[in-house]
């Protein structure tokens, strides 16, 4: 039996959309579900992308059912949304108009997948939409509604950075720690040589969303156990901090996705639950 229940990043299991690495699958997303649930999966992290934005489940009421129904009938859930919308048009864009149109967008997602039971939704500021230390007081600013719209719902923003623990940890600082917490990416932070014990030494507390993937420093993604993420570690560091929030599979895929996937399943399993 699993001490820790397992979701996977929207699109893992399915062919890749036009050859994207990650993308909300238009127009077969729904065959993920039944291939969650055969795999024993708890929950698929949606993808809500800059392009297409609109024509997402997630952005009309009609979508929203469609979801539903199908966490009705698998078992699946949907506990978190991975807002990469947000790595084209970052709320600390220099464009007050992006901005504006990005916060709206937020806000209307929260909005509606309350309505499934979603705790957790990623902000990510990495690569494109990476955040610099003299930006974070503009950020702090045009996070405020997404915060207080996110408050009234009870559902965590997880912010995904590049930054060093330190700069991290100060920016977490600015937010109210009952509604601001961390997305923790073990192959994006094993990529940038930062120490995995530190990390959660400074905000381990913090963290409700993980992404599990391996990479090696300095370069790209790889097959879990191929690259420079001590798993080991992490299993230690979850129960220490007695880590009961979401585990994401967004291991490395290729063209096809599922047969890769099922033997980093097993890698993971046999290693941390």
């Amino acid at each position: 039996m699993s001490n820790f229940d397992v979701g996977v990043m929207q699109g893992r299991l399915l062919p890749k959309y036009n050859g994207n690495y990650q993308a909300h699958p238009v127009g077969y997303w729904q065959n993920e579900f039944k291939l969650a649930s055969e795999r024993n999966l708890f929950s698929i992290e949606f993808i809500l992308d800059y392009h297409l934005a609109f024509k997402n489940p997630l952005m009309h009421s009609e979508g929203i059912y469609e979801i539903q129904e199908l966490i009705d009938s698998t078992g699946v859930n949907v506990r978190s949304i991975c807002v990469d919308y947000l790595m084209e048009s970052p709320l600390h864009s220099k464009s007050i108009s992006e901005v504006n149109k990005s916060i709206e967008v937020i806000l209307k997602l929260i909005q509606n997948v309350s309505e499934l039971g979603v705790t957790n939704i990623v902000i990510p500021c990495v690569d494109k939409s990476s955040i610099k230390k003299n930006q974070f007081n503009y950020f702090v600013k045009n996070f405020k509604p997404v915060i207080e719209k996110a408050k009234s719902k009870g559902i965590f923003l997880c912010l995904e950075t590049d930054l060093n623990p330190v700069l991290f940890l100060e920016l977490l600082e600015q937010f109210p720690e009952e509604i601001v917490k961390v997305n923790y990416d073990t192959g994006n932070s094993a990529s940038l040589g930062y120490d995995m014990q530190e990390e959660f030494d400074f905000y381990g507390n913090r963290i409700t969303d993980l992404h599990i993937k391996d990479r090696v420093v300095n370069g790209g993604s790889v097959e879990l156990g191929k690259g420079s993420v001590d798993f080991t570690l992490l299993k230690k560091l979850l129960n220490k901090y007695s880590y009961k929030n979401l585990i994401i599979m967004q291991a490395y895929r290729d063209d096809e996705g599922l047969s890769i996937f099922d033997k980093q399943l097993e890698f993971f399993r046999k290693i941390i639950c």
